[in-house]
């Protein structure tokens, strides 16, 4: 049951994370006029970036991880 909570919520977390990376793309492009600040953001918004997809890869990697557990005192690969 806690499982289910939590893949809906880190679902509903990522696309939220998503929409918002996507509108601060739209917000860089279209509202800054100056180019230099307009690199400083997508800088910026690229490490947002990574930070993003290696959270979502260690969520995803601690949740195989608890799934593949076995009574035996091992884990299978």
């Amino acid at each position: 049951m806690f499982g289910k909570i939590k893949k809906v919520f880190f679902t509903g977390v990522f696309g939220i994370l998503y929409i918002s990376f996507i509108a601060q793309l739209v917000y860089i492009l279209a509202v800054l006029d100056d180019c230099e600040a307009q690199m400083i953001a997508l800088a910026a918004l690229s490490v947002e970036w990574l930070v993003l997809i290696a959270a979502r890869y260690l969520s995803k990697r601690s949740a195989s991880s608890n799934s593949s557990f076995s009574g035996n005192n091992f884990r299978r690969r």
